[in-house]
Formats: C-alpha cells, sequence, structure tokens
C-alpha cells in the first residue's frame, strides 16, 4: 500500500471496493448494523439481511438458510442464551461441527455480549472437560452427537444441544435432565435484547495440541480484524458475490477466518460436518463455489481422490491454504492437475497472519511462504534476538495487531522487541520472499547434523507411490537420533522400505536419510490436519 496515512486510507478504500464492501446498498445497511451491535462479527450479518435478506448465508448438508432468517434466529438466540442465566462477559463453549447452528450461536453470542471459547470436536471426553473446567465456560453449546462425552452433572452451566437433525434417535424430549435443544432456547427468549450496542469480546481458539495438551490463546480481537482483512483483501481477490467453501473445521483459526472474511464481504459459506473428499468435490460444482478454503492435508486427500479427474473446478477462482506448512509436491501437482489459483497464507493462532504467497509466487518458488502482509513485521532473529542478514536462517518472528494476548493458564510466546516467536525457522530472501524451514521443535540432530523434517518429506510425497509421510526423530545409541520415515501408500502399490530410502538417498546427504521405514494406513493427524508427531516418536 501507499506510504503515509492518506495513502493507506485511499488504498484501502480502493481493496475494500474492488471486494464489494462499500457496495452503495450496503454501506448504510452496514452502519445501522453497527450501531445497534458494535464492532461485532454479529453487525455483517445484520448488514447482509438488510441490504439482500433472501441471499444464501450458510449452505450445508440440510440446504440453506437465508441472511435474513439466520439474523433473526441469532437474535432471538442470544435472548434465550440470556434467559438461561448467561451474562455479559461470559464466556460460552462451542463444540459444534460445521453447520448453521455453529454460525448462528457465534452471532447469538456476539449479540449477547458473551465470548466464546471454541472446543475442538475430535476430543475425548477427559479432554473436552477439563477445558471446560480450565477455561471456567458459564455455558455450553454441543452437538447432539457429541453430548455423550460432557460429564452433565459435574458442569454447572446451561447446556444447550445442537444439530438434532444428525442424531435422528434423539428429540428435545430425549435430552437429559439439565440441558435444552437450541429450538427451545431460541423460541423462549424475553421478547428483545436491551438496545445496547456488544462490545467485541475476545474468542477464545484452542491450540493444536500437537505437542502436548491444546492451550487456550485469547485472542486480542473480536469479530473480524479489519486490518488483517484488508490485508487479505489486497491480495488475494474475494469478491462480495462468491460462495466460500469452508472445508477446515470452524472452530480452527483459518476456519473461522474465512467464515469472518464471508460475513464481512456478505457471501455465502459453504460448509458440511465433516470432510469427505469425493462429497467435497461434488458440493464445489453443486454450490458453485468460487473460493475453496483448504489445509494442506485436506489439498493431499482431494488430490488422491479419483473423482478428482471428472470434476468440474472451473468456477474455483480461489483456493485459500493456511493452517500448517504446505509441502513442494501438493502444490506443484495442484498447479498442473487443476490451476494455478492456490494462495498459501502463513501464520498461527498466536502470532496471527504473516505472509502470503500467491499463484504466480508459487508457481516460481513453490517451496515459499511468500511476501508479508501489510499490517504485519517479520524478522528472522539469530539466539540472541539480533537480526541476521537476507537469505541467513534463523527463528520467524512476527508483529500485527491481530496476534494473541496470552495463553489462558498463564504464559505467552517469546516476545523480542514487541515482535512474537512463531517457533518456526526459516529465512526472508533478498527479494523480500519469506521461506519457512520448518518447526524448530522438530528439528532432528543426527550424527551432530541437523535434519528438518519438512525437506525429507517433500522428497517422499514426490514418489508417485506415496500418498502421504511423516519423518521423525527416534533415541539411538550412536546417533542420538536416527530418522524414521512412516509412509502410507497409493493404492496397489507395493514400494517397499528399501526402495524407498534409496530415493530420498538419490537426491538427499546421507545423514537426511532415514535409517527406518514403516508402512502405515495413515498418519495420526488433529481435525485440523496437522501430524502429531508425538504418536510417531513414541
Amino acid at each position: 500500500m501507499a506510504d503515509g496515512p492518506l495513502g493507506r486510507a485511499t488504498s484501502l478504500v480502493d481493496v475494500l471496493n474492488r471486494a464489494g464492501i462499500l457496495d452503495p446498498r450496503r454501506v448504510p445497511a452496514l452502519s445501522l448494523a453497527l450501531a445497534r451491535w458494535g464492532p461485532t462479527v454479529a453487525a455483517p450479518y445484520t448488514a447482509s439481511a438488510i441490504s439482500h435478506p433472501t441471499r444464501a448465508a450458510v449452505i450445508d448438508d440440510d440446504g440453506d438458510v437465508s441472511f435474513f432468517r439466520l439474523d433473526r434466529d441469532s437474535t432471538a438466540t442470544a435472548m434465550g442464551l440470556h434467559r438461561r442465566g448467561l451474562r455479559r462477559g461470559d464466556d460460552l463453549g462451542v463444540a459444534c461441527r460445521n453447520h448453521r447452528e455453529f454460525v448462528e450461536v457465534t452471532i447469538a453470542a456476539a449479540k449477547a455480549g458473551l465470548g466464546v471459547v471454541y472446543l475442538n470436536t475430535s476430543f475425548g471426553a477427559p479432554q473436552l472437560n477439563e477445558v471446560l473446567a480450565r477455561e471456567s465456560v458459564a455455558g455450553l453449546v454441543v452437538d447432539s452427537e457429541l453430548l455423550g462425552l460432557v460429564d452433565v452433572d459435574a458442569f454447572a452451566g446451561p447446556i444447550v444441544v445442537t444439530d438434532l437433525a444428525a442424531t435422528p434417535t434423539v428429540g428435545p424430549s430425549d435430552l437429559p435432565v439439565r440441558t435444552v435443544a437450541l429450538g427451545d432456547v431460541r423460541d423462549h427468549g424475553p421478547l428483545r435484547l436491551p438496545l445496547r450496542p456488544s462490545l467485541p469480546v475476545p474468542p477464545i481458539l484452542l491450540t493444536s495440541g500437537t505437542t502436548g495438551t491444546p492451550k487456550g490463546a485469547r485472542r486480542s480481537t473480536s469479530g473480524v480484524d479489519t486490518t488483517a482483512a484488508a490485508g487479505l483483501f489486497s491480495r488475494i481477490p474475494y469478491r462480495h458475490d462468491d460462495v466460500v467453501a469452508i472445508t477446515s473445521p470452524l472452530f480452527h483459526a483459518w476456519g473461522l477466518a474465512q467464515l469472518g472474511l464471508a460475513a464481512a464481504l456478505g457471501c455465502t459459506a459453504s460448509v458440511s460436518r465433516r470432510f469427505d473428499a469425493e462429497d467435497t468435490l461434488r458440493r464445489v460444482e453443486t454450490d458453485g463455489a468460487t473460493v475453496l478454503a483448504v489445509v494442506p492435508a485436506i489439498l493431499q486427500r482431494l488430490l488422491a481422490s479419483p473423482r478428482l479427474a471428472d470434476s468440474d473446478l472451473s468456477a474455483v477462482r480461489i483456493v485459500a491454504s493456511s493452517g500448517s506448512a504446505l509441502p513442494v509436491p501438493v502444490v506443484e501437482e495442484w498447479h498442473e492437475r487443476v490451476a494455478v489459483n492456490l494462495y498459501n497464507l502463513y501464520g498461527s493462532t498466536e502470532v496471527g497472519q504473516a505472509s502470503l504467497a500467491t499463484p504466480a509466487e508459487l508457481a516460481d518458488e513453490p517451496a515459499t511462504a511468500g511476501r508479508v502482509l501489510d499490517g504485519s513485521v517479520v524478522a528472522i532473529l539469530d539466539e540472541s534476538g539480533a537480526e541476521v542478514p537476507p537469505g541467513e536462517s534463523g527463528r520467524i518472528f512476527v508483529g500485527n495487531a491481530s496476534q494473541f494476548d496470552h495463553y489462558t493458564g498463564g504464559g505467552g510466546k517469546e516476545i523480542v522487541d514487541g515482535l512474537m516467536s512463531s517457533g518456526d525457522v526459516g529465512h526472508l530472501r533478498d527479494d523480500g520472499l519469506l521461506f519457512v524451514t520448518g518447526r524448530a521443535d522438530d528439528m532432528i540432530v543426527s550424527g551432530g547434523e541437523n535434519v528438518f523434517p519438512q525437506e525429507v518429506e517433500d522428497l517422499l510425497l514426490a514418489h508417485p507411490e506415496i500418498d502421504d509421510a511423516a519423518v521423525v526423530g527416534v533415541d539411538d545409541e550412536s546417533l542420538g537420533q536416527r530418522l524414521v520415515a512412516h509412509v502410507v501408500l497409493s493404492e496397489g502399490s507395493s514400494l517397499t522400505g528399501e526402495q524407498v530410502r534409496r530415493h530420498v538417498s538419490a537426491s538427499l546427504a546421507r545423514h537426511k536419510t532415514p535409517r527406518d521405514v514403516y508402512v502405515v494406513d495413515e498418519l495420526p493427524r488433529t481435525a485440523t490436519g496437522k501430524l502429531r508427531r508425538r504418536d510417531l516418536a513414541s
């Protein structure tokens, strides 16, 4: 963007105008909505309900729901939550899969002045109840199929059950004592909410938990961060008439960010309770999706799907990926087989968004994390905290307005001169492109040599008979650690471990060649597609 306050303001107006946010029909509606609900995620939904009430706000497994209905239902739900004893400033736990009622409750919480603790739907009962207690959750909204995980007797607050359609054997009359269906909450609220705009209550997002128990990360902003959104809009050509297919969980930072961007634009979000590659490809076609939001593991599964060859994805202008490292072979295969439409965002729950690689940048440099986004700062520092020269590897530190404040249990990330550690290692080139070598915690020291798994994994994934791969370090008496590869073979492959080792040794140094290779049916991943390396190294 242009330098100086006036230049930056002009550039921001241009960006928002191109995206359609400043549409003459929408600006007055947004002004009214902001006056009613304050600068929360509720405001853009209400604005859309005013400016284009019949447009689909959400398409899910059960059909579509309009902006008008979603706005009306979320207001009723907000009123019902107050009636159930929740008060402004309380935190509401949400354990829901991707469907319209997740969106309704998120909007309702903003209208009611509640914070939200987004809970991982893949939690087991011990994890779920531990987080509920640790985060002092005052009320819980939970899908009917997950209700059995909740210790109803131990949880003191109201429990609201959603998505009864997904559990046909359970109706409102079948729910345990002290629980209530969302429909009943919606239908039995007071006549109206107080005419007082809500102040943004920062949500709590849980970390991925790949290195231990998930931590609660209290974000510094609520709703849509306009600086962060403008940075993305300036690099990714989102439009107000897009249909955004969100395949990653909405409880995850990337899925929630895509929902927020769709809300800001007034476009349609397409979601499904569970990810299935074949169903996703079908839905992209039938829903007319123009934006596909993914994590790298989902891209891999789409590429492995036999249905991909027969799918018409020509309407998809944008494939937006984030959440973990994007393997080079995946970039190259997507560009070759589908289209050069892949955008890769680098960031995390803690540091927010840092950089973005455009399709053109990925076509030239498939390994890049792109250029630093407007509103963010990235620096590469050595162990003493000093900045290293361009091209030299070091620790990646990020600064912006959307990073988290602290972990709810105490503590935070390392801060140097106002910049926060991402936990990754990488380098910045003279031309401004960022390259991420890998997680500092994942580095393997084998025979005195440093090895980052990502380089070896990218090479393995480039093999035509390997669908997925993970490399970890295990204890070794002579080497300190030795490399072990876990690979998922393509259907019908008879590739042997020795052939895998030879494939690596033909391209990489000896200390980067796995000593052991295990063929497995699947790799342990979180709900957001991140590898659980600890499960492989144990």
